[in-house]
């Protein structure tokens, strides 16, 4: 089974009233930059500052009973797991996350913050995979995955649905719509909400040049895992390999993967502060950066691009603006 537009929808009624409508937003700026027509979806704006609320509380709403008295776990860097904590707090169940130690103060903090209990590990030396098994099989609790479910899919999905809809209403189709890309759940989401409304819309994934896993199984025609040598700061799009579920959706639905670097990224955060008045975090800066750098030609096209989060540390930030300051 995989999702489609119909799962999506019934996301949005789910979502509706208690995820934020984020507004689909045009900087003149930009548009003049680029010669093109650009609306932006920032997801910054959602709870929790990023997307990952939306397919969160798909899945927590849909818990039985007896499975939201066992409460749920899951892993995160940060995002996943303060949309796990609020989705949980609002439908009040239990929630443990298992956090890597050196995970952003911001997103820890705002985990902890939610009501959530932290269970921190050494990404070097432990498995967050069986640390939350183990804590399912110990207590009973729901694992809830960060992008390979289906719920998951379509309540990501909900922002691509709100972005054809948004500019269906200014009479207006993109010709193509770009996407973070991590293990690819939002992507999926995305993917089959715009080709479900208008199949000729182009849909492309933006990953870190170092962790570019999509972009190497798009070449190989199958799943690649890869073993990066260099991190990145874009720690929301650290994933290694494509999920399975993900990969199916991905591999048929998105027309591309275009890949971005360090530099390109930080670029993209000062430029965002400066002319868009947004706060994005790096992995959620992605697509535009694409832009900016013209990793795609998009010459007298009109596009939508999503900024996924915002949840970036004030030294990360400043390090950006420095580093940047007239982009």
């Amino acid at each position: 089974m995989t999702i489609n537009l119909e799962d999506i929808q019934l996301a949005a009624q789910r979502l509706d009233g208690v995820a934020i409508r984020t507004p689909i937003l045009t900087s003149a700026l930009l548009n003049e930059r680029l010669n093109a027509t650009v609306y932006i979806k920032p997801e910054c704006l959602q709870h929790i500052g990023a997307f990952k609320f939306r397919g969160a509380y798909n899945r927590l709403s849909q818990l039985s009973p007896a499975e939201k008295a066992r409460g749920v776990v899951a892993f995160s860097s940060g995002n996943h797991a303060q949309g796990v904590a609020y989705a949980a707090q609002l439908l009040k169940l239990d929630a443990t996350i298992v956090m890597p130690s050196d995970a952003p103060a911001i997103k820890r903090e705002g985990t902890a913050r939610l009501g959530a209990t932290i269970r921190l590990y050494d990404r070097e030396t432990e498995s967050r995979e069986e640390i939350s098994a183990d804590i399912a099989r110990q207590t009973g609790a729901v694992l809830v995955p960060a992008f390979d479910d289906e719920d998951i899919i379509a309540g990501q999905g909900t922002c691509g649905l709100e972005i054809m809809q948004q500019l269906q209403a200014l009479d207006c189709v993109p010709d193509c719509v770009l996407s973070p890309c991590g293990g690819g759940g939002l992507l999926a989401g995305i993917s089959t909400a715009v080709k479900g409304c208008n199949a000729g819309t182009k849909v492309y994934g933006v990953e870190p040049q170092h962790y570019d896993d999509h972009y190497l199984s798009k070449q190989a025609g199958e799943r690649v895992k890869i073993h990066p040598q260099l991190k990145t700061v874009c720690d929301a799009l650290m994933a290694t390999t494509p999920g399975e579920l993900t990969w199916s959706i991905n591999s048929k639905l998105v027309d591309d993967f275009l890949r971005v670097s360090e530099d390109d990224v930080a670029h993209a955060i000062s430029f965002a502060f400066r002319y868009l008045k947004l706060v994005v975090e790096p992995g959620g800066v992605v697509a535009l950066a694409a832009i900016l750098q013209n990793k795609l030609n998009i010459t007298g096209k009109t596009v939508a691009i999503v900024l996924s989060g915002g949840n970036i540390d004030s030294q990360s930030f400043s390090k950006c603006l420095e580093e940047f300051p007239s982009p």
